[in-house]
């Protein structure tokens, strides 16, 4: 994994600088090698936990529209609830999915960090998509952590709007655009958000929920 090698070369360059302060901050191999190992250590039971989690939802979610997917080291699942043209309320026939994540979560991995990406087709500005893409994000969150009991300092809502590379049907709004009208999860075994909003993402986050 790529983070795994760039944590190997901090710590590396970390003992590089010991070692050569002097003989009083001397490092031993011994101690070097067991950084190492520790670092890999925790990066392969991390693995197993994304190996475990993505074969659960595979075999729980099979009856439902939802895409499983490790991607990057962290989970995603894509396409748990969509929303009807400029709403963003819940529906009821996404709930159960909902309810089946969360069981998951709750159960067998309780402090995994939990990214909610909002999403809106292209009708209307971009702006304005991107507080809709929040508002339904924001739904999804609030109904894990206020129905389904996640803890709130666990989940966490971006939103990327209109965002062309994220559509599902390209340009499609209305009746033809509720693919794109949608809310994936992401999790996160390594307490990272999974989905840093930048400046050409054209992402919004709010961080935290509150109960």
């Amino acid at each position: 994994m790529v983070s795994t090698l760039s944590r190997i070369a901090f710590v590396a360059l970390g003992f590089t600088a010991i070692t050569m302060s002097g003989c009083s901050q001397y490092v031993k191999k011994t101690d070097y090698d067991a950084a190492i190992a520790e670092l890999r250590a925790n990066d392969q039971k991390q693995q197993q936990q994304l190996d475990a989690l993505t074969q659960e939802m595979q075999q729980k979610f099979a009856a439902y529209d939802a895409k499983i997917a490790e991607m990057g080291g962290r989970v995603r699942v894509d396409s748990i609830a969509h929303f009807a043209f400029n709403k963003a309320t819940l529906r009821d026939e996404d709930k159960p999915l909902l309810d089946d994540f969360a069981k998951v979560i709750s159960q067998h991995h309780p402090d995994a960090v939990i990214t909610v990406e909002g999403f809106a087709d292209p009708a209307g500005s971009a702006g304005y998509n991107r507080r809709l893409g929040m508002k339904r994000a924001d739904a999804v969150r609030d109904y894990l952590v206020n129905t389904d009991g996640l803890s709130a300092d666990k989940v966490r809502t971006v939103s990327y709007g209109e965002a062309v590379n994220r559509q599902v049907d390209p340009g499609k709004t209305r009746d033809e655009g509720m693919p794109n009208r949608r809310v994936t999860l992401v999790v996160d075994f390594a307490g990272n958000p999974g989905a840093t909003p930048d400046a050409t993402s054209g992402a919004a986050s709010s961080g935290a929920a509150s109960s």
